[in-house]
């Protein structure tokens, strides 16, 4: 094994790249020792040279363009921390590639949406992609799937992999403050990206569990066939209501494969108050990984921030400074095969929240229309209603959500529903 230094060319030098170079910086001698080489510095490149970091970056080379950056003949690996699903993010990965070098990326959204294409040019030419800070900051978890539990057959994974909804969901339970509320709140903190549709819609977590799906199923990283729904719509009345049933609303992202194919879905679900999941608090991230040799795994810790996010990013420099190497989604891409993307195949049972019109016979209506659809009720519960109307909640027994479609679809016939029902899945965990 060579002693010779591992020579970095870093692009981007947000929080994340900064966290990096201070821990170059603070840990050295540490980093050294485990890697059994040193690892440098040559080069870095950002948007603006003269921003303040509270780092020093006179001592490294400055390259406008990244896409120069990352061909360098006197960098041995390339670390991408831009983001972006295309654009410089992209080209320079490529341009790495081409040029001979690993990379270590943060890069959520370019290997969801790319992955596939860069891991089969990596692996051609002989190269690596490594990943662990685009998913759950510093919990390793892609460590974890494509080493750790490489010998298991994945039954499931899941997880809460987006730590401002987790925030304003808990912080929704803990001040009885709506959603508008704590958005602003999250958004003062500044918790939101920049479109915080990303955060709230769901987006950013899906391409994450899209990544987590192609490692723990053999398959491409299919982004495009994830079911999102954001939290916009979830209420202080169900956050409310959940809890006065023993569940906690939290954005959940589940992966596994089924007869039917891939389910992959990111979406408010309900998960019972005392598990794991249902204790999480804040902006901190979980993930669940079920094997049918290990059993669950439970993996929590934080998910962004520069500390967290700047040791994955470490740790697979450390890796690939040792002479470890593995495929980018943990088995060749050229064996990768397109998986068939089901639809919420697997049955579970479901949260209903109804404002049924104060009639005579309402709520026997909605009841034949479930059974109707092959649904029963395991329970119900009626609030204190308004003038003309009853609030209604329904836990169904395990069902399939096209058949609760089909169901809320035959309730708005009967004319005693007013506005569209809220349907949660009742994820079992």
């Amino acid at each position: 094994m060579t002693t010779d230094p591992l020579r970095l060319g870093i692009a981007g030098l947000g929080t994340v790249g900064v966290g990096v170079l201070k821990i170059l910086r603070d840990q050295a001698d540490l980093i050294a020792a485990r890697a059994g080489r040193p690892v440098t510095v040559t080069a870095v490149s950002a948007r603006n040279r003269d921003t303040d970091r509270g780092v020093a970056i006179d001592g490294f080379d400055w390259e406008d363009d990244p896409v120069v950056l990352a061909a360098r003949d006197d960098i041995d690996l390339f670390v991408e921390l831009m983001g972006g699903a295309d654009g410089p993010a992209k080209a320079a990965t490529e341009a790495a590639i081409a040029a001979g070098k690993d990379v270590v990326t943060a890069n959520k959204a370019m290997l969801a949406h790319n992955g596939h294409a860069l891991a089969e040019a990596a692996e051609a030419a002989g190269r690596v992609i490594r990943f662990e800070a685009a998913v759950a900051g510093g919990i390793p978890v892609i460590k974890a799937l494509t080493e750790g539990l490489a010998a298991n057959r994945i039954e499931r994974v899941m997880g809460v992999m987006n730590g401002t909804c987790n925030y304003i969901l808990t912080r929704m339970q803990a001040t009885e403050q709506g959603y508008n509320a704590l958005f602003d709140e999250a958004a003062k903190l500044g918790y939101l990206e920049a479109d915080p549709n990303l955060d709230v819609g769901g987006i950013d977590a899906g391409h994450k569990l899209s990544l987590l799906a192609a490692i723990a199923y053999g398959t491409r990283v299919d982004f495009d066939n994830v079911e999102l729904e954001g939290i916009q719509a979830v209420t202080l009345e169900d956050i409310r209501q959940a809890a006065d049933m023993g569940y906690r609303i939290k954005l959940l992202g589940v992966a596994q494969m089924s007869g039917r194919g891939l389910e992959q879905r990111m979406q408010p679900c309900l998960v019972p108050a005392a598990s794991p999941l249902g204790q999480l608090e804040g902006g901190t991230n979980m993930v669940v990984i079920e094997g049918d040799a290990v059993g669950q795994i439970v993996l929590r810790g934080a998910g962004a921030g520069a500390g967290p996010t700047a040791s994955a990013v470490l740790g697979d420099v450390i890796d690939i400074a040792r002479g470890f190497r593995v495929s980018t989604f943990g088995q060749p891409a050229a064996d990768l095969r397109k998986a068939r993307p089901a639809r919420a195949a697997v049955p579970a049972p479901y949260y209903v929240r109804l404002s049924l019109l104060d009639k005579p016979g309402a709520l026997a209506k909605v009841a034949t229309v479930l059974g109707d659809n092959g649904i029963s009720i395991d329970r119900m519960r009626q609030y204190d209603h308004a003038a003309t109307t009853a609030p209604v909640l329904i836990v169904t027994h395990r069902t399939t959500r096209s058949a609760l479609d089909e169901a809320v679809a035959g309730m708005a016939e009967t004319g005693v529903v007013q506005g569209d029902p809220v349907v949660l899945r009742i994820e079992e965990v």
